[in-house]
């Protein structure tokens, strides 16, 4: 009798465990939610506009990329679910229940508090590549210096302009407490007059060592482009930032409106794995951070506040917009959420958190 009583007690164990392993993985499915998850866009080949000048165009390269390397969407989707799953850890009001931006996934995408991480500070070393055809180009140190200034007022919310931030979300201005140093500038004389968005500048002028270290290539892209950037899970050979060197720093050979820097900071994100504010879609299309109202497309020039679409005020102040540089001043809490969450263990820039 007693041995049939403990199996009958190891019996009901196992079913317990199971059924314990069971809630667990039920939970975890609850909170991780990928059905709206996306990465191919239909941006066409402007793909958008800051007042007459062609943009940001990380998503026409990574839609590229994605041609060329049937992998990436699958090393994107693993990269997006260990965020949601870093972002629904994350402690303090507002997480997963923001003003979601897109059909309800965007709750997974963090909406502020204190992410779950003893990382502190991150300070991410960056090489400058400056690759130039004329004495224009070929910028000063100074304003290589000026850039890194304004990516670190910027990141780590310093700049003076935040005190601009209407007060709607002046409660979700982020210290993303991620920073920058310059580690090296190299200098490239190049007859090349314009270099294009299909990366040949890294293939003439290859990143140096950048698992560790954040490139950015300074050089005339051409067309009008300010920028753009790869995002995490990329090709190792193209990895980093490209911008054209008008709209690089905040002094030398800088062109209004775009003269503050704010390129860089904005193609930054897209680095450190931000989405457009609006999606690049309509309403209904995400950008996965819950605290980032939606909204049917990017904003320009200085938009007024409010500026209503999707039934709330957009962010027209959040960097990841296309307003111009003297009129974007803030990352969200869910932003910052989403851009550590790629420092973690296994994480695609978990070689930079020190």
């Amino acid at each position: 009798m007693k041995k049939m009583f403990l199996g009958l007690a190891a019996l009901a164990l196992v079913f317990t465990s199971c059924e314990s392993d069971k809630n667990d993985i039920t939970e975890e499915q609850n909170i991780v939610d990928m059905s709206d998850f996306y990465v191919h866009t239909d941006i066409g080949s402007g793909e958008g506009d800051r007042n007459g000048g062609s943009t940001c165009h990380t998503m026409t390269n990574l839609n590229r990329l994605l041609e060329e390397d049937p992998k990436l969407y699958d090393k994107m989707y693993n990269i997006e679910y260990q965020s949601r799953v870093y972002a629904a850890n994350a402690k303090g009001p507002g997480n997963g229940n923001g003003n979601g931006n897109g059909n309800g996934g965007g709750g997974t995408g963090g909406g502020g508090g204190t992410p779950p991480d003893d990382l502190g500070v991150i300070s991410i070393p960056v090489y400058v590549h400056v690759i130039y055809s004329n004495s224009q180009e070929n910028i000063s140190n100074t304003q290589v210096n000026s850039q890194i200034a304004v990516l670190n007022e910027d990141f780590r919310a310093t700049n003076t302009d935040a005190s601009q931030v209407p007060t709607e979300f002046a409660g979700l201005v982020a210290d993303s407490e991620v920073q920058f140093t310059l580690a090296n500038t190299f200098r490239y004389s190049n007859p090349a007059t314009s270099w294009g968005t299909n990366d040949a500048m890294k293939a003439a002028y290859p990143p140096v060592t950048p698992q560790t270290h954040l490139n950015i290539w300074v050089c005339n892209i051409g067309g009008g482009i300010l920028g753009y950037a790869q995002f995490p899970g990329g090709p190792t050979a193209t990895d980093g930032v490209v911008i054209s060197p008008q709209y690089f720093g905040n002094t030398g050979f800088v062109s209004a409106p775009f003269d503050e820097g704010r390129t860089a900071t904005h193609e930054v994100g897209h680095y450190l794995n931000l989405r457009h504010i609006w999606g690049d879609g309509r309403c209904r299309q995400d950008d996965f951070v819950s605290d980032t109202p939606s909204s049917d497309g990017p904003n320009y020039g200085c938009p007024s506040y409010p500026t209503v679409n999707c039934k709330s005020n957009d962010m027209t102040m959040n960097y990841m917009d296309y307003t111009n540089d003297d009129c974007m001043y803030m990352f969200s809490e869910g932003q910052k959420v989403r851009m550590r969450s790629v420092f973690q263990t296994d994480g695609p820039r978990e070689a930079m958190a020190n």
